[in-house]
C-alpha cells in the first residue's frame, strides 16, 4: 500500500508551456522533484485544450513547493 506522502498534488497550473518549465527548473535548484503532465495534450486535440499544463509535486514537498513558487511571483510584482 502506498502512503500519501508518496502522491502527487498539482502545485501549478498555466496556460502556457515555458511557464511549467521555468517552475520545475525553479524548483529543481531547491532539490524539489517535480513532474509535467499534459504536456503533450496541446498536440493531441489542439485548441480545445482548456485546462492548462500541471506542474505535480510529491505531497510532502507541496508546502515548500508552493513557498518558492509565491515568493517568484511576489517578486515580480
Amino acid at each position: 500500500m502506498q502512503s500519501n506522502s508518496d502522491s502527487l498534488v498539482t502545485v501549478l497550473i498555466a496556460s502556457l508551456i515555458h511557464e511549467i518549465h521555468i517552475a520545475k527548473s525553479l524548483l529543481s535548484s531547491y532539490g524539489i522533484h517535480s513532474f509535467i503532465f499534459d504536456e503533450n495534450l496541446m498536440s493531441t486535440i489542439g485548441t480545445a485544450y482548456v485546462e492548462g499544463y500541471k506542474l505535480k509535486v510529491n505531497s510532502a514537498d507541496f508546502e515548500k513547493a508552493k513557498e518558492i513558487l509565491l515568493s517568484i511571483e511576489d517578486s515580480s510584482n
